[in-house]
């Protein structure tokens, strides 16, 4: 497990299975993932088969609080070894644990790790222009404005813009005045 203050991260397993199922099918918690359309128990369960496989380039951890509550997940996605970077993506499933700073800390814990366990110089993501929450999150982790994609998707019978936002390994953690690294 890799613990944060308010969250730990964990392996992902297969009894995650129908939580996952709730809660990407529910219209709320999908509206700004990638995910457009509710997911069946053999889709989710085809998907998890294929984890191993792609171990390699995804690094994906269920979000669980302190308490063992597993809320939510996220990962670092298309690892590119040679350049360094990954695409992170994060869900909050359980919506009555959204807004608590629980994003906030996964996020905040998985930089960490990508930096200084898997030595990434860049982690980025895409996320809605019309997701304030989301982008507030981003910021408050370190990520930067790096561009908007106009029109990159279509949802709720919209194109909508989408921005690009990056952290990079220098931004996330500062050498203090004896050496050891001060997080943002």
């Amino acid at each position: 497990m890799i613990f944060g203050k308010r969250v730990r991260l964990r392996a992902i397993e297969r009894d995650d299975i129908p939580r996952f199922i709730k809660w990407f099918n529910d219209p709320d918690v999908r509206e700004h993932l990638a995910l457009y359309r509710p997911l069946s128990l053999a889709q989710e369960e085809k998907w998890f088969e294929g984890l191993a496989e792609r171990e390699s380039r995804d690094h994906l951890f269920a979000i669980e609080t302190c308490e063992g509550a597993h809320i939510g997940n996220l990962g670092l996605h298309a690892i590119n070894w040679k350049d360094r970077s990954a695409e992170l993506g994060i869900v909050i499933g359980e919506k009555d644990h959204w807004g608590q700073g629980y994003g906030t800390d996964a996020i905040t814990t998985l930089l960490g790790y990508a930096f200084d366990e898997l030595n990434l110089h860049r982690v980025f993501l895409r996320v809605n222009a019309d997701n304030p929450r989301g982008i507030g999150c981003y910021e408050k982790c370190g990520f930067s404005h790096e561009g908007t994609l106009r029109h990159a998707v279509f949802t709720a019978g919209q194109h909508k813009d989408q921005h690009m936002m990056s952290i990079l390994q220098t931004e996330y953690a500062q050498p203090d005045d004896d050496g050891a690294k001060q997080r943002r």
